[in-house]
């Protein structure tokens, strides 16, 4: 029996029949594609006989309009950008977790817009690429200063993570605390020759949280009439492998002897606390009778390294900044405060115990 379809056409009914579209509509309900428009986002100047009209066009061909055309056609994308240096690093990727909760509750989409050096977006680049005509507002993970001072930014809602600009509201822990609680914990212990590890090598993002840390650190070693002794700081960044290096720096500036080493480090992050952990027992060094280490995040694998840390709340960050960001898109008005800053707790674990 002859096929009565031609040939290659896709057939009439099934999961491949052609989807109608707003073309469609307008011809069968006999108005123009504008009304159709109008008339599905129930416009005042639509009558309710063509609104009922177009109306039962749509569903007979089973026509749905698409959210991001109605979004645009109100002059929004519906979408929330996230700038930040790096999306995978844990700090990140849980930051931008928490967003995500949010951004979803409203029903908006998130797009990422990664600047770090694997990215391949140098500052003067992301700045020119038109983000305000791409998303309805942004939250920005550490920024560096350049792109918190640009006009695209400027042109946009912005709430910062991590990092602050006067007239930009932003969420914090307070790094100051966090380097003091680590040290603080450590001197209270006993411990005497403490070693910071953390300074940031990317300075050229102007991240402040490493310096800030430090700042903590120092404060801390002063009030116990200690003074900071640069041979027990160690610049790092964040990552385990630079806790490795950083232990095999250590045991260098004492020359490999175990006795001349620091008695106790403060890591910048856990990933480094992990990594100066994993360096000393390849060394024969015990934690915490040889030496004591303290991190800080609060990371998932923290416990099961048995590591002491002072925690901040990152996932809550994210949640925090994404609601800042939807109530200034609403209304307009900054928040008060301009910055909410969280407060870092210590947890003790086994990594930290008095010296020997």
């Amino acid at each position: 029996m002859a096929d009565s379809s031609a040939e290659g056409a896709a057939p009439a009914t099934g999961p491949w029949r052609k989807r109608s579209g707003i073309v469609d509509v307008a011809a069968r309900a006999g108005v123009s594609q504008a009304t159709v428009s109008r008339a599905l986002r129930d416009h005042p100047s639509v009558t309710a006989a063509t609104r009922a009209k177009v109306r039962k066009a749509a569903s007979e061909l089973g026509y749905v309009p698409s959210a991001f055309a109605a979004a645009l056609a109100r002059g929004r994308s519906n979408t929330i950008g996230v700038v930040a240096p790096w999306a995978t690093r844990w700090f990140f990727a849980t930051v931008i977790e928490g967003i995500n909760e949010v951004v979803a509750e409203h029903r908006y989409d998130l797009m990422l817009y990664p600047i770090g050096p694997s990215a391949g977006a140098e500052p003067q680049h992301f700045d020119a690429m038109g983000l305000d005509k791409r998303v309805d507002g942004v939250i920005g993970l550490a920024l560096p200063t350049d792109l918190r001072a640009a006009g695209t930014m400027r042109r946009l809602p912005i709430v910062t993570v991590g990092t602050y600009t006067a007239g930009i509201p932003g969420v914090q822990v307070d790094d100051s605390e966090v380097g003091y609680l680590a040290t603080r914990h450590l001197i209270e212990l006993g411990h005497r020759r403490i070693a910071f590890l953390g300074l940031d090598p990317d300075d050229v993002y102007e991240f402040k949280v490493a310096d800030d840390r430090y700042a903590g650190h120092c404060r801390a070693l002063r009030e116990a009439t200690l003074m900071p002794d640069p041979d027990l700081v160690v610049t790092t960044g964040f990552l385990a492998e630079a806790g490795e290096a950083a232990m095999e720096e250590l045991l260098m500036r004492a020359d490999w002897e175990p006795r001349r080493m620091p008695t106790a480090v403060v890591a910048v992050s856990d990933e480094l606390a992990m990594g100066v952990i994993y360096a000393a027992r390849k060394r024969g060094l015990r934690v915490p009778e040889d030496l004591s280490v303290v991190g800080v995040d609060d990371h998932d694998l923290a416990r099961y390294f048995d590591l002491t840390t002072v925690a901040q709340p990152v996932i809550e960050q994210g949640r925090i900044a994404a609601k800042l960001l939807w109530d200034l898109m609403q209304t307009g008005r900054m928040p008060d405060p301009e910055v909410i800053r969280l407060p870092p707790g210590l947890i003790v674990r086994a990594s930290t115990a008095p010296p020997r």
